[in-house]
């Protein structure tokens, strides 16, 4: 999925209950904790004029990890129940839009490119899920989005 339909889905979700931009932030933790900081690099050290990623990019190894990492619904839900319990419940319920960006993720990469390791680091187990490109998932995803925030319009 692409990051501004997670950072979408995210507020419309879990951003009602007083930490809307958290909800946002949450939302993208993901992608910006992996591919923002290889896009950051890069533009710091201008050594790549592209830094679009896409299957053909040779990667560093850190992206792989750093994916590993914050694509996981366990360390994800270990960091909301911390957060619940001993910081602050509006902010955990806003964080769940970091485990909602992995479980939507999950079934919208390929084997491909960037399968979603759910269950790292218990067990290394990834789909092969539709590319969330094609038009069916792009469209509905969009469409998601719009039902989400008119049903929140209507209902304050």
């Amino acid at each position: 999925m692409d990051t501004l339909s997670h950072a979408l889905w995210g507020r419309g979700l879990f951003g009602y209950k007083g930490k809307p931009y958290w909800s946002l932030f949450f939302g993208v933790v993901p992608d910006l904790f992996s591919f923002g900081i290889y896009f950051l690099i890069n533009i710091f050290n201008k050594s790549n004029s592209e830094v679009r990623v896409s299957i053909e990019t040779e990667l560093p190894n850190y992206i792989y990890s750093l994916y590993d990492i914050t694509h996981s619904l366990v360390i994800a839900l270990i960091f909301v129940l911390v957060v619940y319990f001993f910081i602050n419940k509006k902010l955990a319920f806003a964080m769940l839009a970091w485990p909602f960006h992995i479980v939507l993720d999950f079934p919208f990469h390929t084997a491909e490119f960037f399968p979603t390791p759910i269950l790292w680091p218990l067990y290394d187990v990834r789909f092969d899920g539709v590319s969330w490109s094609s038009p069916l998932v792009w469209f509905s995803n969009i469409g998601g989005i719009i039902f989400l925030y008119l049903y929140r319009f209507i209902k304050n």
